[in-house]
């Protein structure tokens, strides 16, 4: 019997000296050092602001932030040590209850992690893999001890607190405030708090967004532990276990800047590369947050108006629904994930159709019905005699919008697109870009990447050009019409687009009314190659502009974003300017990497046409919106300081506007991609000025009409402003004015 105790002492005695070796020999020396979590560099993204601190964008593999341990919240501190590491101040880093029954359980096959600490967890979570081992298991253990010896508590609560996985790419409490509730740690509420504390038991599947039912059983179990450890009462558990909770399901942002966002993650890149994306870089652009936010409605607004003045296209697919009721939702559930919901507007499935209601399903879950006006856009979808392809029915996956009462309506998303570029005319920095209909749909920049007809809008150019040649606003030119017009390059017999012809008027009256032969009078007059040649001091890409008298009309090609630069120099009395987009870039360290600071005033080597040019353009622009094409801006605005020009290209495949008042020029488009006519009926006063209107009705807010100075050298004489030098008959006073008249005739040239 002494010799069986003997051997079981000296067996114990040998498997204990070699699980000391093995550990000190084999696990200790293995074991990496501890710099990253005694220089803690977390992977922060790439964050982008508005100039008025909105974020507007995030790119990086993590959504993370990282918060100092005494900025974040007690509720969070203790709701997480409840439920994680209730005794975590008090133990040395191992609950070696836990830790054995962990052991002996990996000992036995089962390899089940539990009993950890939280600074277990962070030795595993900082230089681990998921391997499940005895090894693995004692290097945690050893890893344990020296963390705590390294750190504070608190420093390893921090850790914790800012590293942990949370699910939706979320890294860290702050970040998984954001991305769930949409709040800040400090705004949190008990009952949020414990949600988040219960994550970290299972963040792929059991997160608000994914599995709410078992974040909210977690949610229960967190606030007990509360209760049991003395954080919080009985009455605030149930008061907490109460409240409904809003988990918002996509990434939020402060304003609609997508297009913005992208432009500013790939001018980073291009500087900083890989680091761009977890250095915690931080970009504050020049957007204002109220006027993008304007411009985005804008823009998705008046593109659905125009769409729904020319249709209903149909469904957009068709399923067959199963008798099952689980079948059927699975159903639905597929095919509308094949279909994401667009903003505000939100795809849906059809269950029951007739001319009087709707009924349909949404991504939600949520069953809604639509009667009355709601089915006004698409009654003839609705009847009997409905073509297959567009015909609403039980199966059909249709769009739907709520108005300002909350009433359903059918709506589809368009094939239209449209935007808006607002730059502050006096420096060239952005106030707010819309880059197309969606970002998420279509990445292409329309502002910066469209080369489309300016259409009318040149015509301003024209007329700037023609002022250099004793031409001035009074110049009478006669409105009839051309017929067989030739030059060495072309036959063409261009036409007013209305088809009207009013004979002599005055040069003013022509650029408001549009009028297309005069501007090809003026061309003609002043010579096409004099013409291109002042193009460019507007920016304007002189080979993209033919040198024939097309040009009167924009058949050359611009983008938006060149048109409003060069409506600036008008705007700014005579300056170029180059648009900038961001104004101060910051590193993760609050170190500033790059600040735009924009000139005081306009410096003179950046003067590109005279003052008193300018001057006299601007009044001319002004008279478009008072009388003329774009009218219904002074009409609607109620401003005396708008000045600016439609345009509308042959065909009306292209319907701008683009204006400015006080400092802020802006330029808004709409065409189809795939160039197609928008219509008969549509022109750049009906498709581009109402999003004008709309955005620039909050840019200018409060802010006082703008009289501009009469700069030196001009007269009011003659009835009109004109240069000194042209006075006394010098100039232009008249232009063909010889000509006979001729019948008026239909339009085949659109150019408002």
């Amino acid at each position: 019997m002494k010799k069986w105790i003997v051997f079981g002492i000296s067996l114990c005695t040998t498997l204990l000296l070699a699980g000391l070796a093995f550990i000190f020999f084999v696990v200790a020396p293995g074991l990496p050092t501890l710099e990253a979590v005694t220089d803690y560099r977390p992977k922060i993204p790439l964050r982008i602001y508005t100039a008025d601190n909105a974020l507007i964008g995030e790119f990086g593999e993590e959504h993370r932030d990282f918060v100092p341990i005494k900025q974040i919240p007690a509720v969070m501190k203790n709701a997480l040590l409840s439920i994680e590491d209730a005794r975590f101040y008090e133990h040395g880093g191992i609950s070696f209850i836990g830790a054995g029954r962990a052991i002996l359980a990996d000992l036995r096959g089962g390899f089940h992690q539990g009993a950890s600490t939280i600074t277990m967890q962070v030795a595993r979570n900082f230089f681990l893999t998921n391997e499940k081992s005895v090894e693995r298991k004692m290097k945690e253990i050893l890893l344990t001890y020296r963390i705590e010896d390294a750190l504070t508590k608190d420093q390893i609560l921090e850790l914790y607190m800012n590293q942990i996985f949370l699910g939706k790419r979320s890294h860290g409490f702050s970040s998984a405030a954001k991305t769930y509730f949409g709040k800040s740690l400090d705004q949190l509420t008990l009952a949020e708090a414990a949600m988040l504390a219960g994550v970290p038991q299972n963040p792929v599947r059991h997160n608000p967004a994914v599995n709410f039912e078992k974040t909210k059983q977690r949610q229960l179990l967190v606030l007990k532990s509360m209760v049991r450890n003395g954080f919080i009462t009985e009455a605030q558990m149930e008061a907490a276990a109460k409240e409904d909770i809003k988990v918002i399901k996509g990434q939020q942002f402060d304003a609609h800047a997508d297009y913005v966002a992208e432009m500013v993650r790939q001018s980073i890149y291009a500087q900083y590369k890989e680091d761009t994306y977890t250095k915690g870089i931080r970009v504050y652009t020049t957007i204002n947050k109220a006027e993008q936010d304007a411009a985005y409605e804008a823009v998705r607004r008046n593109i659905m108006a125009y769409d729904q003045r020319h249709g209903y296209d149909g469904p957009e697919a068709h399923i067959d629904l199963p008798a099952d009721e689980d079948e059927r939702d699975d159903a639905i559930d597929q095919i509308l994930r094949k279909h994401p919901d667009n903003d505000k507007v939100l795809a849906a499935v059809v269950t029951q159709a007739s001319g009087k209601i709707v009924k349909a399903e949404l991504q939600s879950g949520d069953s809604i019905e639509i009667t009355g006006e709601g089915l006004r856009f698409a009654a003839t979808a609705l009847t009997d005699k409905a073509k297959a392809g567009i015909k609403i029915r039980p199966g059909s996956v249709i769009r739907v919008m709520q108005d300002a009462k909350k009433r359903w309506a059918i709506t589809q998303i368009p094939e239209v697109e449209g935007s808006y570029v607002a730059l502050n005319a006096d420096d060239g920095s952005f106030r707010a870009m819309v880059g197309g209909f969606d970002y998420n749909r279509k990445k292409f920049n329309h502002v910066t990447s469209a080369w489309r007809q300016p259409g009318s809008s040149i015509k301003p150019f024209i007329y700037s050009a023609a002022l250099e040649k004793g031409f001035y606003p009074g110049t009478l030119i006669n409105d009839v019409q051309l017929s067989e017009t030739s030059d060495s390059n072309l036959r063409w017999d261009p036409r007013n687009d209305d088809g009207k012809y009013d004979g002599p008027i005055t040069m003013r009256t022509a650029l408001a009314q549009s009028k297309n032969v005069v501007s090809v009078r003026i061309l003609k007059a002043i010579g096409v190659e004099q013409a291109k040649a002042w193009l460019p001091r507007f920016g304007f890409d002189k080979d993209k502009h033919q040198a024939n008298l097309t040009m009167a009309l924009g058949t050359g090609s611009v983008t938006p974003l060149q048109l409003a630069s060069a409506y600036a120099v008008f705007a700014n009395g005579g300056y170029s300017v180059n648009p900038w987009l961001i104004s101060k870039v910051v590193d993760g360290k609050g170190v500033v990497l790059f600040e735009n600071k924009p000139p005081a005033k306009a410096q003179e080597e950046s003067r590109v046409i005279d003052a008193r040019n300018a001057y006299i353009t601007d009044q001319m622009l002004r008279e478009v919106v008072r009388s003329g094409t774009g009218a219904s801006a002074t009409a609607k605005l109620g401003r005396r300081d708008l000045a600016g020009k439609t345009g509308t290209t042959s065909d009306a495949v292209d319907g701008w506007f683009a204006g400015y008042a006080g400092n802020v020029v802006a330029v808004a488009w709409m065409g189809y991609d795939d160039p197609k006519s928008l219509g008969g009926r549509e022109f750049g006063s009906t498709l581009a000025l109402p999003i004008w209107i709309d955005t620039m009705r909050v840019a200018l807010a409060g802010k006082p009409e703008t009289a501009r100075a009469v700069p030196e050298g001009i007269s009011n004489a003659e009835g009109d402003w004109m240069f000194n030098e042209f006075l006394n008959g010098a100039g232009v006073r008249t232009l063909d004015m010889g000509d006979a008249p001729a019948a008026t005739a239909p339009a085949t040239t659109t150019a408002q």
